[in-house]
């Protein structure tokens, strides 16, 4: 995204990779992975993965959002 000010782009990232992070972190609670557990088991790792899937495809749903409107 090029956005005529990089406040704009900054903040769009910003939110939409604690936006897509928050979001995997609730669907991995429901699918019983724990982020925080103790250790690092499969929960926690496939926890962790999920994570930072979901942040990355925030930000790219929020740089496509504020794409379009921009």
């Amino acid at each position: 995204m090029k956005s005529k000010s990089p406040w704009i782009e900054g903040l769009t990232d910003a939110a939409g990779f604690v936006v897509g992070s928050l979001v995997a972190f609730g669907i991995g609670r429901l699918l019983g992975f724990d982020l925080f557990a103790p250790g690092y088991g499969l929960g926690s790792t496939v926890a962790i993965l999920l994570a930072g899937l979901g942040a990355g495809l925030g930000v790219a749903a929020a740089r496509r959002i504020a794409a379009r409107y921009v």
